[in-house]
């Protein structure tokens, strides 16, 4: 199974540490070389205090920070675990993917999100309860933007009136577009508009505020994907063409855990494989650079193999 890699770049308190150019082109350069197959970047422009009082944490804007991490690998894919579109004008959104793609050759995954901080919404100027349908008009918007020719769409809060936006993405139909949260719009959202489902672990006691169900055993998961292919059989989608449901190994988070017993990763993995569950997402812990590039080599020394062979 494939990896994509958490970057520490939420760590904008130890900036020059991991925040940097060098910094951010030094781990995805060890990430490639470990067999991670991406690295990802979280997305909140403008978090509000109290969030991140309570353990919330702020970002680098993705679009620049994947942008170091391209330039600094051949292979390694850029992948925006969730991007906000509901924050964006969808032509911006558009004109930044098809930028980074055009640019690294094809590399990008747009993991995309319909968010759920209000004051984040709020700071922004979005509106908290149109997040859904403006999620929605973002992708078909994008999409049409994405084949270089002329737009002609009126949209919640735009109008294009025959507006044409390049360069095209290097990935023939786009970036592939992964949906996160784990409702069961999220999840139709997938099916319908999207090549994949991203759920995230979401314990009961953070499902109010978040704005998502909870998810939290692999009977849960289970559930969620076995929507996902009701939802596909009811519209004549096949699934097993072009569809990726990414998760994390139970158990772990995107952020601070101790490099796991590889049989313990290898098991859950094992799990989630025959769940449905098609790709992962982790991140190592480090205090330092060092710490984490340290963590990536044995991560991919001693896990990744064993995740390739499922």
């Amino acid at each position: 199974m494939r990896v994509s890699l958490g970057l520490p770049t939420h760590r904008v308190d130890r900036f020059d540490e991991f925040c940097t150019a060098h910094a951010i082109g030094e781990l995805s350069a060890a990430a490639e070389a470990a067999g991670f197959d991406a690295v990802f970047v979280t997305d909140h422009p403008a978090p509000g205090d109290k969030w991140l009082e309570h353990g919330g944490h702020h970002t680098l804007d993705p679009f620049v920070a994947l942008a170091f991490a391209a330039a600094a690998t051949t292979t390694l894919r850029l992948h925006t675990n969730l991007l906000v579109l509901a924050y964006r004008n969808p032509f911006l959104s558009a004109k930044a993917a098809a930028t980074l793609d055009a640019a690294s050759g094809g590399r990008v995954i747009l993991g995309v999100g319909a968010g759920y901080l209000e004051t984040e919404f709020a700071a922004l100027g979005a509106d908290f309860d149109e997040r859904n349908d403006l999620t929605d008009e973002s992708i078909t918007t994008m999409k049409a933007i994405w084949t270089g020719n002329s737009v002609v769409v009126r949209g919640t809060h735009f109008d294009a009136t025959g507006n044409t936006t390049l360069p095209q993405p290097a990935q023939a139909a786009g970036p592939p577009i992964w949906i996160g949260g784990n409702s069961r719009r999220a999840i139709r959202r997938a099916v319908e508009l999207a090549d994949g489902w991203s759920p995230m672990p979401n314990p009961a006691k953070f499902s109010k505020r978040r704005h998502s169900p909870p998810l939290e055993t692999i009977d849960d998961l289970r559930a969620g994907i076995d929507y996902a292919r009701a939802h596909a059989d009811s519209i004549g989608r096949d699934l097993s063409r072009g569809f990726d449901v990414a998760f994390m190994p139970m158990g772990l988070d995107m952020f601070s855990y101790d490099v796991p017993p590889v049989d313990a990763v290898e098991q859950s993995a094992r799990e989630l494989r025959d769940a449905g569950v098609t790709y992962l997402i982790s991140g190592v812990p480090g205090d330092t650079r060092a710490e984490v590039r340290t963590n990536i080599e044995r991560y991919g020394a001693e896990i990744l193999p064993a995740l390739d062979a499922l």
